[in-house]
């Protein structure tokens, strides 16, 4: 199988894989699931391994007519071998609506917002468990938070109803909390507040084809302390369940995808495991970030990218090698005032650390840190593997300490609050 997908890559006689301005990584598992691709982008090339696609389109994908125009004029996409791919929120969006545009296969457009718009999503996926949902309301008037969050309960959250990356979400422990968010938001806005979900988080990776829902894996997320409760630390895997939670899992994403109207390719959601059984959080027509689906990749060899690639074109899936290691994701901040060029040397150091499989800087070479990151963006990563859960967090540890920044405390408590003991222990699972 493998040498056939190497010969029609080779050949050119395979369907097209059209990518919206696609990160390094996303190219590399085109070329590893053996497809043809075409990047549209606007601007010139940047440097980085997408040179490895076939070829290049300069053409603004955020103007739906342009990218229709641009895209229409290929030979594949005019005879209906091809297929528009966006694998963050903005790209997921258009090239659904591409897609639909076209005549090409892919989940609907209206599926797609569907799991954008977070107050109708909530709505839905209540419906999933009515003897116990998710107390929420929607918000259109920033002076309206104190009495929404007293309505509601302490603590709650509060964040916008289409958001993503975790912007502007705000953790409310009480009324004076209640009266200072007030002053975070437009006057006129669109908002949830909605009841704090109680439990350890998880990030699960799916792939849809046909309106059938494969549950792919996995991982825990490990809250930050205090008030950044609302972002994440790290990642870590395996996460073993019990069958019986690992089945309520998996019930609750293909629940919610089906809800959306999600027919096919690759989706993320985040849930907590409450006391009373899996909780949404949020979903999106499109895979993590980057560092999750490695950590995926890097533990179990799954490989959520190409995977999806080659499902949304109709081709055998890439060859899979299957792993039993653990695997680690770890936030680095710098301190306001941190020039990159020092953080550049211990980067270095931190990449040489045996376990270390990738260092991300994600502040530009040169330039000064001015601020604390904001939602879910950190300054620098950390992605690592071991044999063990003990060996990895060792690891993990001593690259986040040579890199200089500050990462937060691995601990699965969040701001204070109790949390319920994790029902997961570590070691391998099947999704």
């Amino acid at each position: 199988m493998t040498g056939e997908r190497e010969r029609v890559r080779r050949t050119g006689r395979g369907p097209l894989a059209v990518l919206l301005s696609p990160r390094p990584a996303v190219v590399a598992a085109a070329r590893r699931a053996g497809v043809r691709t075409v990047v549209v982008a606007p601007g010139p090339p940047a440097p980085s391994d997408r040179e490895g696609a076939e070829r290049r389109v300069q053409a603004d994908w955020r103007d739906h007519g342009r990218l229709v125009g641009a895209v229409g004029r290929l030979d594949d996409v005019r005879r209906g071998r091809a297929r528009v791919f966006g694998f963050d929120p903005a790209a997921a969006l258009a090239a659904a609506r591409a897609n639909e545009e076209l005549g090409l296969p892919g989940t609907p457009a209206a599926a797609v917002a569907a799991l954008m718009d977070k107050a109708a999503l909530r709505a839905r996926s209540n419906a999933l468990h009515a003897a116990r949902p998710v107390s929420f309301v929607r918000c259109g008037r920033a002076a309206l938070i104190p009495f929404l969050a007293a309505l509601i309960g302490f603590p709650c959250v509060v964040k916008p109803r289409s958001g993503f990356l975790g912007e502007g979400v705000r953790l409310v422990a009480g009324p004076a909390e209640a009266e200072a968010a007030v002053h975070d938001y437009p006057e006129v806005t669109d908002l949830l507040v909605e009841e704090y979900l109680e439990g350890p988080e998880l990030a699960v990776e799916a792939l849809s084809r046909g309106g059938r829902h494969r549950v792919l894996g996995w991982t825990r997320r490990i809250p930050g302390p205090g008030p950044a409760a609302t972002t994440a630390t790290g990642h870590e895997l395996p996460v073993a369940l019990p069958a019986d939670t690992a089945a309520s899992v998996r019930a609750l994403v293909r629940g919610v995808l089906d809800l959306a109207g999600h027919r096919d390719g690759p989706s993320h959601t985040e849930l907590v495991l409450t006391p009373h059984g899996p909780r949404l959080i949020e979903a999106h027509a499109h895979p993590g970030a980057e560092e999750l689906v490695q950590l995926l990749r890097l533990a179990h060899g799954t490989d959520v990218l190409s995977l999806g690639l080659a499902a949304g074109l109709g081709l055998p899936e890439p060859v899979r090698h299957p792993r039993a290691a653990h695997a680690g994701l770890r936030y680095v901040d710098f301190p306001p005032g941190t020039r990159v060029e020092r953080a550049g040397s211990g980067a270095a150091a931190a990449r040489a650390v045996p376990g270390v499989f990738r260092v991300g800087l994600e502040v530009p070479r040169g330039a000064t840190v001015r601020g604390v990151p904001t939602g879910s963006l950190h300054h620098a990563h950390i992605l690592a593997t071991a044999a063990t859960a003990g060996s990895l967090a060792r690891v993990l540890d001593r690259a986040a300490a040579l890199l200089g920044g500050r990462p937060g405390p691995l601990t699965p408590d969040s701001h204070g609050i109790h949390v319920p003991p994790p029902p997961w222990r570590h070691g391998p699972h099947e999704a």
